[in-house]
C-alpha cells in the first residue's frame, strides 16, 4: 500500500510538473482560440480504420519489445524507477500500472509530443519539431543512466528512447489526427512491461 500511495504522489506532482510550461505557454498565447486539452493533443482519434492505425501501434509495439530486451539487460544491476517492483510479482501491478499510465508515460506525452513537437512542428514543420522532441526524449533517457552504465550504453539507450519517440511522434500527428491518446498508450503498454518484467524478475 505504501508503494501505491508513493506512485499516486508522485504521479501528480510529477503530472503538475510536466504540465506547467506547456499550460503557462497556451495561456499566454492561444487561451482565446482553443481549449488546452485540443491544444496538446489531449481529443478524440478519428479515421482509425482508414489511417492503420492499430497495425502501426501494433508493429511499433513488436520493435519496442524487441529492442527493449538489451536496454533492461544493459540496466540489469543498475539501480532504475522499476527496481521499486522488483520480486514483487503480482502484488506490484496496481503500482506499475499507475506508474506506468500516470507517473511517466501521461506528463512525457503531454511535454514532447503534445507540446514540444506541436510547438516546434508549427513554427519548423513537422520534420524538424519531430526530430527536436525524439532528440531530447531520448537524450534525457540516456543523460539519467550515463553514470551508470557508461557512455556507449547510454548512447545506445538514447538511440532507443529516441527512436521510439520519433515513431510515437509520426503516429500520433499522421496516423491519429495530432492526437496524443495513442502515444500515451503505446507509452503506457511499454512501461508497464518493463515494470512486470522487474516484478517478476523476468530478465536477469
Amino acid at each position: 500500500m505504501d508503494l501505491l500511495i508513493k506512485k499516486l504522489t508522485n504521479s501528480i506532482i510529477q503530472i503538475i510538473i510536466f504540465s506547467l510550461i506547456p499550460f503557462l505557454w497556451w495561456l499566454i498565447t492561444s487561451r482565446k482560440k482553443i481549449n488546452f486539452f485540443e491544444w496538446i493533443g489531449f481529443k478524440k482519434v478519428n479515421n482509425v480504420k482508414e489511417n492503420k492505425l492499430f497495425t502501426w501501434v501494433f508493429s511499433v509495439l513488436v520493435l519496442f519489445f524487441i529492442l527493449s530486451v538489451f536496454v533492461l539487460y544493459s540496466l540489469n544491476n543498475v539501480r532504475v524507477a522499476y527496481s521499486d517492483f522488483t520480486g514483487l510479482g503480482i502484488k506490484a501491478l496496481p503500482s506499475i500500472l499507475i506508474y506506468a499510465v500516470f507517473n511517466t508515460s501521461f506528463p512525457e506525452e503531454i511535454l514532447f509530443r503534445g507540446f514540444l513537437l506541436k510547438r516546434i512542428g508549427n513554427k519548423f514543420g513537422f520534420t524538424v519539431g519531430n526530430l527536436i522532441q525524439a532528440l531530447l526524449f531520448g537524450c534525457i533517457h540516456g543523460i539519467m543512466f550515463f553514470s551508470a552504465v557508461g557512455i556507449l550504453k547510454s548512447i545506445v539507450i538514447t538511440l532507443f528512447t529516441g527512436m521510439i519517440g520519433w515513431i510515437i511522434g509520426y503516429i500520433n500527428e499522421k496516423k491519429a489526427n495530432g492526437s496524443i491518446l495513442t502515444g500515451w498508450g503505446i507509452h503506457a503498454f511499454a512501461n508497464t512491461f518493463s515494470g512486470i518484467c522487474y516484478a517478476f524478475q523476468l530478465i536477469a
